[in-house]
């Protein structure tokens, strides 16, 4: 299983850190210069923010594909992007005033819009959903618009954040691995992974970042560790290490020489 390391830090990017990176289109779509990455990296479309601020997309898909071929083309390295999807979280779903049905045609018909403005990019389908039935029809929805999904590199899973460490998300994985579905589980965290790292191809959070903020800082530049690469890359790979995986070609070690270069930058 692969970790992507999310970050709200988009200079992160350019450091030579030896572990994937996701950053948000929102922390990136204003930028009048981008870095240029050194490694992989994916593109999280922001929908959770968006929704749950807005009840709605505020862009369209032009606009979309328009900042990803950006992406793509200034930053490089782009391994993955996220559709405009629509999560399925009561609060979201409050704030939309649309049903989980609703949510999942959205979804879908996003992502065929996004397939065809731009076949060229590596956009991935995303199922949405809250129990296992209703994500094995989200499944079903894009089969019967012709997407194989077994056939894909990969397929994301959304809204399950929240309940990333309950026996009811661990079925949810394994039945749609079950389907030959290689998956990305959005937003999981060390108990979610502990439960079902070996039926996912791939994961991602921020959590280092909510915990830094009750961390004293490790410089007197740093009031807290929420925004310290350092800590990030430290927390990295305790998890990975924890999890007892290793993605291939990741050395545990780059994220300790890397921090042993800061250290030593800084004396």
């Amino acid at each position: 299983m692969r970790f992507f390391l999310g970050t709200h830090q988009p200079s992160w990017l350019a450091h030579d850190l030896g572990v994937p990176l996701l950053v948000s289109h929102r922390r990136l779509a204003d930028r009048r210069s981008l870095p240029r990455a050194t490694g992989p990296w994916a593109c999280d479309s922001g929908g959770f923010t968006e929704l749950s601020m807005h009840g709605r997309w505020r862009i369209d898909e032009r606009s979309y594909v328009a900042a990803l071929r950006r992406y793509a083309t200034e930053i490089s390295h782009l391994e993955w992007a996220a559709p405009m999807d629509h999560m399925t979280e009561a609060h979201v779903l409050a704030r939309t005033g649309a049903t989980v049905r609703v949510h999942q045609n959205r979804t879908v018909a996003n992502y065929l819009r996004l397939r065809d403005l731009a076949p060229e990019l590596p956009i991935i389908p995303v199922l949405q959903s809250q129990s296992i039935a209703d994500y094995n029809r989200c499944a079903d929805l894009y089969e019967r618009h012709d997407i194989d999904l077994s056939a894909l590199p990969l397929v994301g899973v959304g809204s399950v954040c929240r309940r990333q460490h309950t026996a009811e998300v661990e079925q949810i994985m394994r039945s749609l691995s079950a389907r030959g579905y290689r998956l990305h589980a959005f937003g999981a965290k060390v108990l979610g992974l502990g439960r079902y790292a070996d039926a996912i191809s791939s994961s991602d959070s921020a959590a280092w970042s909510f915990r830094g903020r009750y961390v004293p800082g490790c410089t007197p530049s740093h009031r807290s560790e929420s925004n310290c690469l350092r800590f990030a890359l430290g927390w990295h790979t305790r998890l990975l290490t924890s999890l007892r995986t290793e993605e291939p070609g990741y050395r545990p070690d780059r994220g300790a020489d890397f921090r042993a270069r800061q250290e030593t930058a800084s004396k």
